[in-house]
């Protein structure tokens, strides 16, 4: 088959499939098909010719960001003495908002900064 004619097959076909992807809820793909006079045999042929195309152009492209790695989770200890914890966090700390992930527990303040709660929320969703 030329190039010219295997082009206008795929048009048609990739315009059918798209019609035959946009029917109404509620009706199957092969009433469809057989309501518009399309051999089902065809149409699944030519969908997963279509599929395969994409996935191959997609997994051949170099316009595709790269992933980047994860960084590897760094930890710090903030050293506080259990006097000065128990007196002044208990007692003078107003919570704005308590965040449950799992088994911890992270109480914030107004006072925090964007970036460390930007940091913070980032490091939970990897948790």
């Amino acid at each position: 088959m030329d190039t010219i004619t295997h082009e206008v097959r795929e048009s048609h076909w990739k315009s059918v499939i798209d019609q035959c992807q946009q029917r109404p809820e509620g009706i199957s793909a092969k009433s469809w098909l057989q309501d518009n006079g399309i051999s089902e045999k065809s149409y699944y042929y030519w969908l997963r010719k279509m599929r395969q195309k994409v996935y191959d152009q997609i997994t051949s492209s170099a316009d595709l960001p790269s992933v980047p790695k994860q960084e590897a989770v760094t930890f710090a200890e903030i050293p506080i003495s259990p006097v000065h914890l128990t007196n002044e966090i208990s007692s003078s700390f107003e919570p704005a908002a308590v965040i449950n992930v799992k088994c911890s527990t992270i109480a914030v303040s107004n006072s925090i900064s964007e970036k460390l709660m930007d940091r913070i929320l980032q490091e939970l969703s990897h948790a």
